[in-house]
This record gives structure tokens, C-alpha cells and sequence, in this order.
């Protein structure tokens, strides 16, 4: 038994290194840093910058609104309007639109242009918004020379955070948002494990910096995540001005 135990020992000791390499570190080789698997999928970007990649989902070309429901009764087609083939109006009283498909982290690209006609001011002038999960707002305003309070005015996550800057162009143009959002996480007990955060290009200059969301999108008092939530809609703001919207698309992240 004893010299079992011994000749055991032995070899146990010799799958263990203890003697110091040469040298020391040992040198790195290029191989050592590089990642093979799994391959960086392939997907044909679009040749006209702004335009949808192939992988994204396309929520509006022009053509219909088969991708959106009414929000007041989801059962419904969207009452907005398609004008000219080519965009989407809101039609003022007949409520918000959203999504037939649920998205979390996302990146967006959607297009949107005031009333040519300019009739109010403040938050009266070209207001709607884009809902990310259908709680936490993008403030669409036309800001071309209209002052409001900066968490209110375009680029702004409405009731939260100004933009950086206001880069807004004339009623007469498009203006573009380009989005990268983040979905918050929650625990198992329902409680905020991360905040949702949002980077905003809006006419191709970044206005919100992987910005945090503060909660909930409120009209009155702070904003916060009372109760955990998993995917959900997209939503366009029905605020009674006839803004216009095209080429809509969305990336899941």
C-alpha cells in the first residue's frame, strides 16, 4: 500500500509544471488574439445612404400601412393617410399608430417633416413623437426657429433630456432620426437592473450621446420605471398636427 501511495504521488506531480518557461512572459503570438468563430454575418448595405440595409424590417415604403394598427382599438388598420405614394400624414383626432411587431433593442431610421404651413407655436407647432417599447418618447417638434423648453423641442427625450443641439431643418424639408436604443433590463423581483439608453443622429448630427432614460415618458413628474416590461411596440404620436413620415425601417439588435 505504501508503494502504491508513493509511485501514485510521483505521477501526480509530474502533470504539474515547476520549472520557469525560458522566457518569462512568454512571448505573444498574433494567433493567440484572434476570433475565427462564429463568422461576422454578411448583409448587403443599401446603396443609397439612408436607406434600409437587407436585413432590416421595413415598417413603411409609401406603398401601405400593413405594418401598423391603430392605437386606439388594435384590431383596426391605421386611420393616417398615404399621400402620393410616397409618405404618410397624420390625420388629427383619429389617434396614435403603432406597430404590429414588438422590438426591443433596435436601431431605427425614420424620416419626418412639420406642416408646411405653419399655424402655431411651441409645442402646438408640427408636435408627435416615436415611442420606443411604447413608453419612452423621441420628441418630434418642428424647432426651426420655435422656441420651447429644451426637453421638449425635437431630439429631445421628451421630459428628460435636451439635445446637444437643435438641427432641425425649414417645415418645407425632411428631417431624418437615426437610432440606436437600448431596452432597459429589469430583476427577477421586477425592479430596474439597467435604464433604457439612447444614441440619436438626427440630420446626421448626433443630439443624444448614449443617453440614459430616466423612465417612464410622463406629461407631469419625474420619470421612472414602475413595473418590468419585456418587448413591445413601436408608436407614432397622433397630437393633432398633420406631420408626415416615410421610409421607415428598423433593425432588432
Amino acid at each position: 500500500m505504501i508503494s502504491l501511495f508513493s509511485a501514485t504521488a510521483v505521477m501526480a506531480q509530474h502533470n504539474y509544471v515547476n520549472t520557469p518557461p525560458e522566457v518569462s512572459p512568454m512571448s505573444m503570438k498574433p494567433e493567440m488574439t484572434e476570433i475565427w468563430e462564429p463568422e461576422v454575418k454578411g448583409i448587403t448595405p443599401a446603396k443609397t445612404l439612408g436607406n434600409a440595409p437587407s436585413d432590416a424590417i421595413i415598417l413603411f415604403d409609401g406603398k401601405n400601412l400593413a405594418q401598423w394598427v391603430s392605437q386606439k382599438d388594435i384590431n383596426k388598420p391605421a386611420g393616417w393617410k398615404i399621400v402620393d405614394q410616397d409618405y404618410m400624414e397624420v390625420v388629427p383626432g383619429t389617434g396614435a399608430i403603432q406597430t404590429k411587431m414588438v422590438f426591443g433593442d433596435c436601431q431605427l431610421h425614420l424620416e419626418w417633416s412639420a406642416p408646411d404651413v405653419v399655424l402655431d407655436g411651441g409645442q402646438a407647432r408640427g408636435n408627435s413623437g416615436v415611442f420606443f417599447q411604447n413608453r419612452y418618447e423621441l420628441q418630434i417638434l418642428d424647432s426651426y426657429n420655435n422656441r420651447t423648453y429644451s426637453n421638449g423641442q425635437a431630439g429631445s427625450i421628451y421630459k428628460d433630456h435636451p439635445p446637444l443641439v437643435n438641427a432641425v431643418k425649414t417645415p418645407l424639408e425632411w428631417n431624418a432620426y437615426d437610432v440606436i436604443y437600448t431596452a432597459p433590463r429589469f430583476k427577477a423581483d421586477g425592479k430596474i437592473d439597467a435604464p433604457a439608453r439612447i444614441t440619436v443622429f438626427l440630420n446626421g448630427v448626433l443630439v443624444q450621446n448614449n443617453t440614459t432614460i430616466n423612465g417612464l415618458t410622463l406629461y407631469i413628474g419625474l420619470h421612472n420605471y414602475p413595473s418590468a416590461h419585456g418587448e413591445d411596440v413601436i408608436s407614432l404620436q397622433d397630437h393633432d398636427s398633420k406631420n408626415q413620415f416615410r421610409n421607415i425601417w428598423i433593425r432588432k439588435l
